[in-house]
C-alpha cells in the first residue's frame, strides 16, 4: 500500500489487498518503520506549553484544524456523524473516545467533529516525523507516548490533566492503522489503555467508522463514511481496577464489532496467510 495521503488517490484493483500473519501487522509504515528505527520525544519536550503564546497558538491553530476538518469530512469523505446525542450525558465533564483505526487522516479529523470541542489524542512518537503535518500534531492536541520514565510520568500527567480541564482524550485500542478496514481487531494492548478511564472515573465512548459505496465517481472507487458513536459507558465501581479496565475493553470491542457490521463495502480487502 501507498504512503498516507491528506487527499488519498484511488488505489488500482489489483493492488487493493494486504495479506498478513498478525492483526499487528502494519499496512503502511513510515521509513523509520521500514528501517526499524526506534523514534524518541525531543530533548525536553514539553506535554502541556508552559508559556502563554504557546498555549494561545495552539488553541488558534486547533479551530484552524477543525474548520477545515468540517468540509475535510463532510465534502472529501462525504461522511456522516451519527449518535452525537448521546454525548449530553458528558456535559460539563471530560470523557474518552475509543476508535476504530481505518484511515490515517480521517482519524486525526474525525474524533474532533464528531466530540465538538477540543481532543487530546495519543500517538506514537514516530508520528511527529510524518512530513508536513508531523510536527503541528502536538499543537492541535497529538499527546505522544514517552519512552523513559521522566517522560511517562509527565504523559500521566498531562492526560489527568487534560481531562481535569473537561477536554477529551481519544484512543486508537487497535494500535495498528489498517485503511478501509471493516472489521474490528483485537486490542493489543487488551484494556491496558482503559486505565485513564477509571483512574480519572470518566465516561467512554467507542466511535466506530464503516466504509460504503459514494453515488459519484468524482474519486474513482474511493469509500465514503459513516461514523457511529455508541455508549456512554462508566468504570463499574463495584468491581476491582483490573476489572474495571476489561469490562469497559469489552464493552468497546463489542460496540466496535456491533457497529462494523454496517460496513457495506470492502473497498480494501485483508486476506490472513495460512500457516
Amino acid at each position: 500500500m501507498a504512503k498516507a495521503e491528506l487527499f488519498q488517490k484511488d488505489i488500482p484493483k489489483s493492488e487493493r489487498v494486504f495479506y498478513y500473519t498478525s492483526e499487528t501487522d502494519d499496512p503502511i509504515k513510515t521509513d523509520e518503520q521500514e528501517k526499524k528505527i526506534e523514534v524518541g520525544l525531543p530533548k525536553g519536550y514539553e506535554f502541556i506549553p508552559k508559556h502563554w503564546w504557546v498555549r494561545a497558538y495552539s488553541a488558534v491553530l486547533f479551530r484552524l484544524f477543525w474548520i477545515f476538518g468540517q468540509w475535510y469530512e463532510r465534502h472529501y469523505w462525504q461522511a456522516k456523524f451519527y449518535n452525537r446525542e448521546r454525548l449530553k450525558e458528558a456535559k460539563g465533564k471530560g470523557f474518552l473516545i475509543y476508535a476504530n483505526h481505518t484511515n490515517p487522516f480521517h482519524d486525526v479529523f474525525g474524533p474532533a467533529i464528531m466530540a465538538g470541542r477540543r481532543i487530546f489524542t495519543i500517538i506514537s512518537p514516530v508520528n511527529l516525523l510524518i512530513p508536513g503535518i508531523g510536527k503541528f500534531l502536538p499543537m492541535i492536541g497529538g499527546l505522544p507516548l514517552g519512552k523513559t520514565v521522566a517522560e511517562k510520568k509527565a504523559f500521566n500527567e498531562a492526560v489527568d490533566k487534560r481531562l481535569a480541564q473537561k477536554k477529551v482524550l481519544v484512543i486508537y485500542p487497535e494500535a495498528h492503522v489498517w485503511p478501509y478496514a471493516t472489521k474490528a481487531r483485537k486490542f493489543p494492548a487488551g484494556s491496558k489503555s482503559f486505565k485513564y478511564a477509571v483512574r480519572n472515573d470518566l465516561p467512554v465512548y467507542a466511535m466506530t467508522t464503516t466504509y460504503h459505496r459514494r453515488k459519484d465517481k468524482k474519486h474513482g472507487d474511493l469509500p465514503r463514511m459513516d461514523v457511529y458513536l455508541d455508549g456512554p459507558f462508566y468504570p463499574d465501581n463495584t468491581l476491582d481496577e483490573d476489572k474495571k479496565m476489561d469490562k469497559l475493553a469489552i464493552q468497546v470491542y463489542d460496540s466496535m464489532v456491533k457497529y462494523s457490521k454496517k460496513n457495506t463495502y470492502e473497498y480494501f480487502k485483508y486476506i490472513k496467510k495460512s500457516k
